[in-house]
């Protein structure tokens, strides 16, 4: 029988987490500490889709700013984020998971195409999905991305994989005296401008009642008892107020 809370969470993972201290690309040390962490949730029990970004190879908005168009460059960064997912894929099966990387963009060669009831049953056979290609969409972040693919799925809790334990009211890196939130309410995070996710996504988590949870992806064990209903781990984020 099994002891978890949350039984089909989304996780976002963004293309920086994957690099670890590197200035670029992907971190293998990272990549099988993360396998091992999924990995663990499975057999406990849990569905787990992910969500990968990009950014650690490279970013549309960047170069649009640049001068880009903006379009070419957010479709070369979906294309980042099916690197990063086939190597997590890649990882997951050396720690003995199954698992299939699905693509908002078809990219057939390489994975599946996004099939909404597809992605589910694959979940359901106890596969891990990892959704690559963002929405398939130019202007839309991952974060969007993260949040439609955890509504759609109907996931019961979505959680951010961060380097910190949690969201803070400034960049705890450059302000040693930042406060760290335990509970936020999605109107609250807007209200603040707090730098979570871009706001679509919070909207889109606020309007659907999906709980969210920034954690620190370095502790370890930390995902296992989050799904266990530990919520003293990392900043909860959802439609209760904070008080």
């Amino acid at each position: 029988m099994s002891d978890l809370r949350y039984k089909r969470i989304l996780l976002k993972l963004s293309g920086e987490a994957l690099m670890g201290d590197a200035e670029y690309g992907i971190s293998p040390d990272v990549m099988g500490r993360l396998a091992a962490q999924i990995g663990d949730l499975v057999e406990a029990g849990a569905q787990v889709a992910i969500v990968v970004g990009g950014g650690n190879i490279f970013r549309g908005a960047g170069l649009a700013g640049a001068g880009m168009d903006r379009v070419t460059g957010d479709h070369m960064g979906m294309l980042a984020t099916v690197i990063n997912a086939l190597a997590m894929q890649d990882a997951l099966e050396r720690h003995g998971q199954k698992c299939r990387v699905m693509s908002a963009v078809r990219i057939n060669q390489v994975c599946e195409d996004y099939i909404r009831r597809r992605a589910v049953r694959h979940l359901e056979k106890g596969r891990i999905v990892i959704f690559a290609s963002g929405t398939g969409n130019p202007f839309f972040t991952t974060d969007s991305a993260a949040a439609l693919r955890a509504v759609e799925i109907n996931a019961e809790l979505m959680l951010k994989a961060t380097k910190v334990d949690g969201i803070y009211d400034a960049d705890p890196a450059k302000v040693p005296d930042a406060s760290r939130f335990d509970r936020l309410s999605y109107d609250e995070v807007l209200d603040r401008r707090l730098a979570v996710m871009d706001q679509t996504a919070i909207v889109l988590c606020r309007d659907h009642n999906m709980p969210l949870c920034v954690y620190d992806m370095t502790q370890d064990g930390a995902l296992l008892k989050i799904l266990r209903g530990d919520q003293s781990l990392g900043t909860w984020v959802d439609n209760q107020d904070s008080e």
